[in-house]
């Protein structure tokens, strides 16, 4: 009918499925993929010892591991992001696929930094920004769906809306641009503020997923009670 805004095609069911499942297998290979350059490093010769080759190569062991749970992180924020979903849209399919590009660069940026090779501060200042544009393109995801709740699936509830949730992307991404302008002035501290991470990801934990562990709480207290 004329005048009646057009409705974006919604692509439901098996089509959402198979999103996830190829969402999930791009993050598997990448997060694989960050190990290869430690492949590299030649066992202990002579004298040398395991703890000795960990010694000279922690600064590249530091960095699989830290890229490796950050990525284990947004995947867990993604992953809430896509299971509340009954349908996706052409915008949902775009940031998802842009989303994941930017996972599978992340071995090569952190393979880079780690080399020794060009201008060492200019990778790790794109490996921070790589973070950032990741966080970014999730919050979009979230706000989009939010914004479209048909998309939501039924029974699931909406995905989180509280201030947190909104705030977890722009926090992190903001976080992630601090470190990286910071590292290229003076790189070792930048490397000590990555632990900002970590106390960051618990305060911006979803209020439902505080609720869903005080619940527990609650009923592991009165399973415990009633024992006694």
């Amino acid at each position: 009918m004329a005048g009646r805004p057009a409705t974006p095609s919604i692509s439901t069911g098996r089509a959402v499925d198979r999103l996830i499942n190829f969402s999930d297998a791009v993050v598997a290979v990448a997060i694989t993929l960050m190990v290869l350059p430690l492949t590299d490093i030649a066992g202990p010769e002579g004298d040398q010892t395991i703890l000795t080759i960990m010694n000279d190569h922690w600064p590249q062991l530091v960095t699989f591991l830290f890229t490796f749970y950050v990525v284990a992180i947004m995947w867990t924020a993604h992953n809430r992001i896509l299971n509340v979903i009954s349908g996706y849209d052409a915008s949902i399919f775009w940031l998802n696929t842009t989303w994941l590009a930017a996972i599978v660069l992340l071995p090569w940026l952190t393979a880079m930094r780690d080399s020794g090779s060009g201008s060492v501060g200019g990778a790790v200042f794109a490996y921070w920004v790589l973070l950032a544009f990741i966080s970014v393109l999730a919050s979009l995801m979230g706000r989009h769906i939010r914004r479209h709740p048909e998309m939501a699936a039924i029974g699931e509830g909406a995905i989180a809306n509280d201030a947190r949730s909104r705030l977890r992307g722009p926090a992190f991404a903001l976080c992630f641009l601090f470190i990286g302008v910071v590292s290229l002035r003076w790189g070792n501290i930048a490397s000590w503020l990555a632990l900002l991470i970590i106390p960051l990801s618990i305060w911006l934990r979803p209020a439902r997923e505080d609720a869903a562990a005080a619940d527990a709480q609650s009923t592991n207290s009165n399973h415990a009670a009633e024992e006694n």
